[in-house]
């Protein structure tokens, strides 16, 4: 949260974490990063551009993603947005073949607790730059 004293965020391939998305309004923390903390026991540290297929997967995974939810402040994603997805969700999407692709630069190292390094870097973005 603002004003905590944390370690510096780093990314899967070893540099500083770069924001995923301001727009929506992405991360555990809503600033835009995919950064983390022990209060993140879901892990949000997956910066992921979202698919048709990935959102479709997630609905029917019980994580509905693209349905609208106004009391929350949440417009609903759609495809080509950038989101801090679990790393538990992502991997699970990978598994099913339907994985979104990954901005490596963007996507914070704890998620490698979860998902191995060659499957992020399999499925990274053409670009890390916008």
């Amino acid at each position: 949260m603002p004003g905590m004293d944390r370690d510096e965020d780093v990314n899967v391939i070893g540099g500083s974490l770069l924001s995923c998305s301001s727009d929506p309004p992405t991360g555990f923390f809503r600033d835009g990063c995919c950064a983390t903390g022990p209060d993140d026991v879901g892990s949000h540290t997956v910066c992921a551009i979202v698919t048709a297929e990935f959102l479709r997967f997630g609905k029917i995974a019980g994580n509905d993603l693209s349905t609208p939810r106004p009391q929350w402040g949440f417009a609903g994603l759609s495809p080509g947005d950038r989101w801090c997805l679990c790393a538990t969700r992502w991997l699970q999407a990978y598994n099913a073949g339907c994985a979104p692709r990954v901005v490596l630069a963007a996507t914070h190292e704890r998620a490698l607790e979860v998902v191995p390094i060659d499957a992020l870097v399999t499925n990274a973005a053409q670009t890390d730059v916008r």
